[in-house]
Formats: C-alpha cells, sequence, structure tokens
C-alpha cells in the first residue's frame, strides 16, 4: 500500500487529478458544442455590401447560400448610388463593399473626393441599356414584325434623359445618341431633344425594362457593367470574407442565378475620357456651370467714370448681376473678392460660398453683391488670388458640369510680395488635366488694364480673356465673355 502510494501519490492528488480531467473534459465538450452551434468558427466575419437597387436582390439570395463553415457573413443593403457616393465622399460609409450599376459612379465619387477609390472594380453582371417603350409605341414603329431603331424612335417620340450626374443609364444613351449623330451639330441638335417634360420614352437598363415587361429598344451603347469594388477602408476581416464572397460570385452557379434574373455576364467599364466627354458636352449644351468669379475691389474701382458719375465698381456690379440671369437656377457660382491683404495677409476672401444660383438668389447673394466696396487704398493683388481661385476650382471640379475660373478686374498685378507672371503660368500648366477642362476666363476693364498679362494667364489653362480701356463698355464685354462661357465644345469649337 505505500508503495503504490508512494507511485501514485497520495489520495488527494489522485482526486485532484481526476478533478482537472472532469473540469478539462467539461470545457471541451462546451468549446466543441459553441463550435458547432456556430458553424465551426470561433466567430463570424461580417461583410457590409452596398449594391445598387436592382442588383441587390439577387445578391441578397446568394448571400443567403453561403456555408456556414465559412466563418464570414454578407450584409446586403439595396442602396441608391448617388447616396453611397456621397457617403464614400464624406468618408463614413461603414461599408466593406460597393457594387453600384455602372464604374462610371466610381468615377464621379473620386471626384467628389472618395480620391481613394479604384476607377474601376470586378464586373459581376450587365446590363445593356436601351430606349425602354409600351407595347402601344413599340406598335406604331412595326413592333413585333421588326424591331425599331433608335433613331426612329429619337426623331418621333418625346424622349426624357434623367441627369446624367446622378444617372449612368443616361450617360450610356447619351454615347449611343452621338453613335448615331458623330458630327458635332447633329449631335448637339439631338442633345437638346433630351430633354422632354412629360416624356414617353425613357432609357433604361434592359434587365429593368423587360422586368416591367416593356419593349427594349437596342442601340450600340456601353452596358452597365455592374463592378464589384472592396473598399479601402474595409477591415481585415471583412476585406478577407468580401473576396471569399466575390469567388462565389464569379463561380458558375451564382453566374446561373444572376442571369436568371435577367443580367448578362461580366461587362468592361466606361472609359474614363468618354464619360467625361459626353458629360462635358451635356453640360455645354445645358448651360449648367460650375463657375468660381474673383472680383477685383482694389482702390482704383472707386475711380468715377468719365460721361457716368458711376464708379467702375457700380459698372460692373450690374452687368454682373444682369448677367446671373442668363444662366440656369441650377448653374453654382462662388464669388470671392480681392484687393491686398484683404483677409490677414491673403490678398482674397470668399463673399458668396458655392452655391447653385437659385440658392444664392434665396440667400439674398444679389444684395449682398450689390453692397460690395473697393478697399481704399488697396492694390492689385491679382496673381495670388487667381492662383488660389484655380487651385480651390481644381480641387472641387465636378463633371458634367463647365468649370470656369473668372476674373473681372481693372488693373494689372500691383502685389510685389506675390508669386510673378511666370510662377503663376507654370503653376496653372500643372494644374491641368486633360480629362477635366477648367478654363480661365480674364475680363479687364480701364486704362490700367494689361491686355496681354490677362491673355497669357488664360492661355495657360485653355481659356480666353476679354479687355476694354473703356469701363463704360464693361457690359458689352462681359456679354462677350459669357457667350463664350455659355457655348462650350463641342457645341462651339474653340
Amino acid at each position: 500500500m505505500r508503495a503504490d502510494a508512494r507511485r501514485f501519490g497520495s489520495p488527494v492528488v489522485i482526486l485532484s487529478a481526476l478533478l482537472v480531467i472532469a473540469l478539462l473534459g467539461w470545457v471541451g465538450v462546451e468549446y466543441l458544442r459553441a463550435r458547432l452551434a456556430n458553424g465551426g468558427c470561433e466567430s463570424t466575419s461580417q461583410v457590409r455590401i452596398a449594391a445598387a437597387p436592382d442588383i441587390a436582390p439577387v445578391l441578397t439570395e446568394l448571400a443567403r447560400t453561403l456555408p456556414e463553415q465559412d466563418c464570414f457573413q454578407v450584409d446586403v443593403a439595396s442602396a441608391g448610388s448617388a447616396e453611397t457616393a456621397e457617403a464614400l465622399a464624406g468618408g463614413s460609409s461603414g461599408l466593406d463593399v460597393w457594387v453600384p450599376e455602372s464604374s462610371t459612379w466610381l468615377l464621379q465619387a473620386r471626384d467628389a473626393g472618395a480620391w481613394n477609390l479604384p476607377e474601376s472594380g470586378q464586373s459581376v453582371a450587365s446590363s445593356p441599356v436601351v430606349l425602354s417603350l409600351d407595347d402601344e409605341t413599340a406598335r406604331k414603329y412595326g413592333w413585333p414584325e421588326k424591331a425599331p431603331g433608335w433613331q426612329e424612335i429619337l426623331d418621333g417620340e418625346a424622349v426624357g434623359l434623367p441627369d446624367p450626374n446622378r444617372d449612368p443609364v443616361s450617360i450610356s444613351a447619351l454615347l449611343g445618341v452621338k453613335e448615331l449623330n458623330k458630327d458635332d451639330a447633329s449631335f448637339i441638335a439631338a442633345m437638346r431633344k433630351l430633354a422632354a417634360p412629360d416624356p414617353k420614352v425613357l432609357p433604361a437598363s434592359e434587365q429593368v425594362t423587360l422586368g416591367r415587361k416593356r419593349v427594349p429598344v437596342y442601340a450600340n451603347t456601353p452596358s452597365l457593367d455592374y463592378p464589384y469594388v472592396v473598399l479601402p477602408k474595409a477591415s481585415e476581416a471583412g476585406r478577407s470574407g468580401a473576396e471569399r464572397f466575390l469567388r462565389t460570385l464569379l463561380a458558375p452557379p451564382a453566374v446561373k442565378a444572376i442571369a436568371d434574373a435577367g443580367f448578362k455576364g461580366a461587362a468592361p467599364p466606361l472609359p474614363p475620357d468618354a464619360m467625361y466627354a459626353v458629360l462635358q458636352a451635356w453640360a455645354g449644351v445645358n448651360l449648367s456651370a460650375r463657375i468660381q468669379v474673383l472680383l477685383d475691389v482694389s482702390g482704383s474701382m472707386a475711380a468715377v467714370v468719365p460721361g457716368t458719375g458711376r464708379s467702375r465698381m457700380d459698372l460692373t456690379l450690374e452687368a454682373a448681376t444682369q448677367g446671373l440671369r442668363l444662366f440656369k437656377l441650377t448653374t453654382e457660382l462662388g464669388l470671392w473678392l480681392f484687393s491686398t491683404k484683404l483677409d490677414g495677409d491673403k490678398d482674397y476672401q470668399e463673399l458668396l460660398p458655392m452655391r447653385t444660383i437659385a440658392e444664392q438668389l434665396a440667400a439674398g447673394g444679389v444684395d449682398k453683391l450689390k453692397a460690395v466696396r473697393p478697399k481704399a487704398g488697396g492694390a492689385t493683388g491679382l496673381y495670388d488670388s487667381i492662383l488660389a481661385a484655380y487651385q480651390s476650382a481644381r480641387q472641387n471640379w465636378r463633371p458634367g458640369r463647365i468649370n470656369l475660373v473668372v476674373v473681372l478686374t481693372d488693373g494689372r498685378n500691383e502685389d510685389r510680395d506675390g508669386i510673378s507672371l511666370d510662377q503663376l503660368k507654370s503653376e496653372l500648366g500643372r494644374l491641368q488635366d486633360p480629362r477635366k477642362p477648367l478654363p480661365f476666363i480674364g475680363i479687364g476693364i480701364g486704362p490700367d488694364i494689361d491686355a496681354t498679362e490677362l491673355q497669357a494667364v488664360s492661355a495657360a489653362t485653355g481659356g480666353e480673356s476679354f479687355t476694354t480701356a473703356d469701363p463704360r463698355k464693361i457690359s458689352d464685354v462681359f456679354y462677350q465673355a459669357l457667350s463664350k462661357i455659355m457655348c462650350q465644345p463641342p457645341a462651339c469649337k474653340k
């Protein structure tokens, strides 16, 4: 007995060992039970996806087929792409993946501030862009015996076009119209027809058109490509799950399910240059602009113009306020004043933040403009002000609008502490982007204007300058400049 006790230990030790073994066994059973209840996973990662409303339902169904042992759960939310783009630009989406209708949304979100988004993603579906007709309208053109063409419909029906800045279907439709009207004049004429107030015909995706039992009319238009984009701010676990779900979507069973939902296979993204070109053309036709204005308030603007009893400032403000009425109310306009040391060491100061003209009028913008007075003793800090305004306009450039920087001045640069003309031209040249035109328009009045100076600055950006030594002709010069502003390529050739 003593030998056995020495060999195996005391009864207390033996009982303790048995108790430990029992506890470990119980813990192991509970651990295994928890693992089995959770699909064999210590934890389940969530993948949060925002998808365009037309593709969200099939993605939701496919997410439900994922096996539990994969240890991740996919939550698909149906979300308008415009709203998602705004959230991403604001940096607070809380998403791991975005599946918009088109890669054009990625470009527009990048331009709005989501700079770290890729320009394209992995297409998981596609749908041709068509003209969507009801049966009665389609029969007028021989359907179902023959398929009508786009040109027939465009020539014979009231066709509407949603805002291309918020609907990629419209971008594809415009490219289809351009394919049918290759010269500028006919393309512009065709685009002007696409704004019917009560249209019977609208562009739409094939998937939506067939789903609504309408008749699709086909043309050579880019398809919506539904890019699957893993977002830069996705967590490591979210990114891993997102990549595994993408592999699921590209596998044959999911491809079939997506096809059964009315979609075609993967498609290439729309080239960025094509999107920017057609949006610029649409903006030119519709006169939608985004204009950063610089207004000279140096002391010389208080000079009285002979024969008028009014100052240069009075005449300039009168022309400017009248000119506002020439733009659409959706045109965005911001206005800075400039002289020297107007805001601390800065030569410029914001008077009107960038808003639509409708918003400016509602907020009393015209009254604020009329109340502007020259700065007594202030000189003309032209170069620094132009560069700052141009940098701001470049940073806040928007697609689908005529983006411009406009200066109204009565003098030449007088700020010896600022940059030189050569430095200004060099910086402006560095800021050029052929895909995102941003012309500088110089408007100069009075005998102190240096026309060569303004022309050199304008030329560095592909813009123009308009000058007169006679301040009484400010209205003529101003409207001459506006005619150029409101008639952009391709509607008007440079």
